[in-house]
């Protein structure tokens, strides 16, 4: 990540909620296109050494992306983000939840509400995420199951596909 760059990542157990907020050294609308296409998406949404692979997207409200983060060996780990609104290159909101290869959702593991927000930062982005989830207890499962440091790699991946696609 290139000095200056903002990061933050804020856990509030009261609400339930994490705040990330990331600064990208890029024009808005490259930063939104690859939050919302699957071949940009593709190329970083997993932290390494993972890769993404899309099964479905379609970026509208009430579409959906199911994707798989898929490890060296071939293990694959499966989600699903169902899209609710869409104000494009300024926000989107959407479910994101854990599943499997068909997109049948994991009651095991937590489900959240994401709120995606894009800004203009003089010559960047500056990319802020709400998630929500049910309980103190769902937020604590994604953070013991390495979220922090999963997004950290995975936020780096796409300063690296930036960096190509400027």
């Amino acid at each position: 990540m290139k000095g200056g760059i903002q990061f933050d990542f804020l856990v509030d157990k009261v609400n339930s909620t994490l705040t990330i907020k990331r600064e990208f050294a890029a024009n808005r609308q490259l930063v939104w296109d690859c939050y919302t296409k699957s071949e940009l998406l593709d190329q970083w949404f997993a932290p390494k050494p993972l890769t993404t692979k899309t099964r479905v997207m379609d970026f509208s409200e009430g579409g959906h992306w199911h994707y798989a983060m898929v490890e060296p060996n071939g293990q694959e780990y499966w989600g699903r983000m169902d899209y609710q609104t869409i104000q494009p290159i300024a926000n989107y909101t959407a479910l994101d939840g854990f599943c499997d290869g068909t997109g049948t959702l994991n009651p095991e593991l937590p489900r959240s509400k994401w709120n995606v927000s894009f800004a203009d930062v003089a010559t960047h982005t500056l990319v802020e995420t709400v998630v929500s989830y049910a309980s103190p207890d769902a937020l604590q499962q994604v953070i013991n199951m390495g979220l922090r440091e999963g997004l950290t790699s995975t936020l780096e991946r796409l300063d690296e596909l930036l960096l190509i696609l400027n």
